[in-house]
């Protein structure tokens, strides 16, 4: 018998399936969203276009991996710092495929996932000293990446209302 509270095992399944279905709904917002409007919809005048969204996310899920990779097989590191509006310029975001750029959100979070579901309760235990919160644990990282998943599906689905601003309704 349990008590009723809630595990660390089980907060654990459920950001992984909460990471598992941003994916997917990420996916049904998309489905009709040509390439055109993925350019030309914008998150305000000086904002990021929906496919400049869908790179950060994809490139994001990578840079989180290898932050928990690095906590995983270094002994407390210090995770390294990046700035998002330098990579969608260095890598030209506005001009890639959306197809493409989701696709390999898909296969970035599938690995991301599969890294997730393999960790033992002692390695759910490390850490690292991340660039802009300090101490920083694996399931801190674990829920990063849903928080930001729905911080980028609400700009997502803002941008596509026509600019109203969700959290205000």
């Amino acid at each position: 018998m349990t008590d009723g509270a809630t595990t660390w095992g089980q907060v654990h399944e459920r950001q992984i399936s909460s990471m598992r279905l941003t994916c997917e709904i990420l996916g049904h917002i998309l489905r009709n969203v040509t390439a055109d409007d993925a350019r030309a919809l914008r998150d305000g005048p000086d904002g990021w276009s929906i496919i400049e969204i869908v790179c950060h996310l994809r490139d994001f899920d990578e840079i989180f991996h290898r932050r928990a990779r690095m906590m995983l097989e270094l002994e407390h590191p210090q995770l390294p710092a990046y700035d998002h509006e330098a990579l969608a310029i260095e890598r030209n975001y506005q001009n890639e495929s959306l197809d493409d750029a989701y696709g390999a959100l898909m296969a970035s979070r599938t690995r991301f996932l599969a890294f997730f579901e393999a960790l033992t309760p002692a390695q759910w235990k490390r850490g690292g000293s991340h660039p802009e919160r300090d101490s920083f644990s694996m399931t801190d990282a674990l829920m990063q990446v849903s928080a930001h998943d729905l911080d980028h599906l609400e700009q997502i689905t803002r941008v596509l209302r026509g600019g109203i601003d969700c959290l205000s309704l």
